[in-house]
């Protein structure tokens, strides 16, 4: 049950471990059912998409996966809105439930062949759903974790937020990797990528009975609602600023976690090793996210941001280029897991980063709609750029467009201030 408290104020008692549980399983939920999509497109996306390409199948699975993601500003601006006016649990509560709705309605989809295009129809809808429900999870969840944080530790509670992300994305690869090596390629394409969505509905259910004891971080007042626009246009330069930290982390996180599997595929690496490198690098980037965080809380959040940015903008072209050549395994999992190390000079910080740029009186939707609008241009995009480039002949352009990103995320690294001392404003 909800507790009400005076606005702004964070309760001594929703500072503990039972917060960050709540926020994370939701999130696992969340991102589990996002990425086992992606995980599995090359056996659901002949059944759903008609034609005998499959290179041209996957590119379409991808589009829509893509789709999903210009929904997340919706999602972030108006369900942040919610949190703002409504407190942060009850749209926690909303969006796990469009997720899991989401991730059934997947499960159960019938092909093409079955339904001709009402099949990629249905698909779309579901991912649409999917997109408004991340977009407005991201928005609630990062203030929920930061505003439960004590003082000092803020970097430290943020890192949970891909802690979850990527325990469900682990779990997502795990399940994925363990349906490749135990059913055969035709039950896998008839039947058998429909038990990962099954299961993201059982995880969103777990996550909502979970959430029931979360404790409120932010009850606003009758007398301050802010509307719907309030952040953007009170708060302009914070609202770009937020743009310009997240560019090179979500174009570098989705390359590196989504696309370089089936960036390592195209190139005739095998499919399973590809999910089992997948799935140790994972287990690997979620160990790293508590330590970088805590990190953070000791030299400040600029380090890690100028680091991570850096050696990505010098670091990607090269190491596309050495995936193209035919590694081996030591040599693709060696090239995975030093990505996840710089990587997660940003994942690690990013909710903490946000949040101290906003007042806490607009702050999910101040937070959410630019983020998420930066996520859905660069990041939702790097799958289907990435394989488009690859279908036209020119795979290695790919590397570049992600450097120059890198590049402008530099440059606001390394003018913006340093926040990781100053007190969150309400």
């Amino acid at each position: 049950m909800s507790v009400d408290h005076p606005a702004g104020v964070r309760p001594a008692q929703a500072r503990g471990p039972r917060q960050i549980i709540a926020a994370s399983i939701g999130n696992l939920a969340e991102w589990y059912d996002w990425y086992v999509y992606s995980f599995l497109t090359a056996y659901f996306a002949p059944q759903i998409f008609p034609g005998h390409d499959r290179l041209a199948q996957t590119l379409s699975s991808f589009a829509v996966f893509a789709v999903g993601f210009f929904l997340r500003p919706i999602g972030g601006l108006v369900v942040g809105a919610l949190a703002d006016r409504w407190g942060r649990r009850n749209t926690l509560t909303l969006t796990i439930l469009a997720m899991g709705a989401a991730s059934l309605i997947i499960a159960v989809v019938p092909t093409y062949s079955s339904i001709g295009i009402g099949a990629p129809i249905i698909l779309v809808f579901a991912r649409l759903v999917s997109g408004l429900s991340i977009g407005g999870e991201f928005a609630a969840n990062t203030t929920f974790l930061v505003e439960s944080a004590p003082e000092g530790r803020r970097g430290f509670y943020s890192s949970f937020q891909y802690v979850s992300t990527t325990i469900g994305q682990l779990i997502a690869s795990g399940l994925s990797a363990i349906l490749v090596g135990t059913l055969s390629d035709d039950a896998m394409n008839s039947w058998g990528w429909r038990i990962g969505f099954v299961v993201g509905g059982l995880i969103a259910l777990v996550g909502l009975w979970i959430r029931r004891s979360a404790v409120e971080t932010h009850a606003p007042s009758a007398e301050r609602r802010p509307g719907l626009f309030e952040a953007i246009v009170r708060y302009p330069k914070q609202s770009l600023m937020i743009i310009g930290v997240t560019v090179a982390g979500t174009i570098s996180y989705y390359t590196w976690t989504t696309y370089l599997p089936n960036y390592a595929e195209q190139n005739k690496f095998d499919p399973g090793k590809a999910l089992i490198i997948s799935t140790i690098s994972l287990a690997f980037f979620t160990l790293l996210q508590p330590v970088a965080g805590a990190l953070s809380d000791r030299i400040g959040r600029k380090p890690l941001l100028i680091i991570f940015s850096g050696a990505f903008a010098l670091g990607i072209v090269p190491a596309l280029a050495l995936i193209r050549s035919g590694p081996s395994f030591a040599g693709y999992l060696a090239i995975s897991l030093l990505g996840m190390i710089l990587l997660s000079g940003f994942t690690s910080i990013s909710a903490a980063v946000n949040a101290e740029i906003i007042p806490g009186h607009v702050r999910a939707a101040g937070i959410g709609f630019p983020y998420s609008l930066t996520v859905a241009l660069f990041g939702g995009t790097a799958p289907v750029i990435g394989t488009a480039m690859a279908k036209a002949g020119h795979a290695g352009l790919f590397g570049w467009w992600v450097a120059v990103l890198c590049v402008v995320s530099l440059v606001v690294y390394l003018i913006m201030p340093e926040t990781h001392r100053r007190p969150l404003q309400e």
